[in-house]
């Protein structure tokens, strides 16, 4: 084997090594929940009628920005937490009533519960999430992918983290008083499904006999979970 060519087999094999590192630091700057903005803020043109749908929301001037893009009260008023049959209220933080939110990868949640209230099993597809108690104690918890569960009992200043993609709850389990908590979340929109929701009242409705193998439910027990949660 000449040298002329081992020497280019070297070569070879040093560029495919060095194309591999950076194909892989793009895919995993890829997996971030938000691409990180490359200028100081980009407060959100939240009145323009929008032709182009972009992934967030466009700019308004710069010279445009003024303080109040910056804040909002919106967190600071109780939620209807007899809205829905579990008792629970979610408040966000969005680009509509905190433009200045815009490109910053986070979100804030305001979460009421009501006496016994419930905010059901869910996930949030984009995004991390740790909260913290503010008044009342709570039971909360996640489960990972291996099935395992994880709960803790909140009081006032505990916090906890749910991590992302993870099914989890937080539950008012004080039969007297309700209580507060209030969430951050690593993501402009962390998206959220009601695993009870999602799966008995979407739209077509999931097969019966696909719910019926999967809980091992008749259908006439599915009607009925159907009819409980307004489906």
């Amino acid at each position: 084997m000449s040298k002329d060519f081992m020497r280019i087999t070297r070569s070879f094999l040093h560029l495919l090594l060095l194309l591999s590192f950076q194909i892989l630091a793009l895919l995993l700057g890829l997996t971030k929940p938000d691409p990180d903005p490359l200028q100081d803020y980009c407060v959100a043109d939240t009145k323009a009628p929008q032709s182009v749908y972009l992934n967030g929301a466009p700019c308004i001037n710069p010279k445009q920005v003024v303080s109040s893009h910056f804040t909002t009260s919106v967190l600071s008023k109780p939620g209807n937490t007899s809205a829905n049959l579990f008792g629970f209220n979610v408040t966000l933080t969005n680009i509509a009533n905190l433009p200045g939110l815009n490109t910053m990868g986070l979100t804030m949640a305001r979460i009421d519960l009501a006496v016994d209230g419930l905010l059901p099993p869910h996930w949030h597809p984009r995004a991390s999430e740790v909260t913290i108690c503010l008044k009342g104690s709570l039971l909360v918890g996640f489960v990972d992918t291996s099935n395992r569960l994880f709960t803790q009992d909140l009081q006032v200043g505990d916090s906890f983290v749910f991590p992302k993609g993870m099914i989890h709850f937080l539950y008012n389990n004080d039969p007297q008083a309700p209580a507060l908590a209030v969430s951050g979340l690593n993501c402009q929109n962390p998206g959220v499904q009601l695993a009870s929701l999602a799966t008995f009242t979407a739209r077509p409705y999931i097969p019966d006999e696909v719910l019926s193998k999967a809980f091992q439910i008749t259908d006439r027990e599915i009607r009925r979970i159907r009819r409980n949660l307004g489906g």
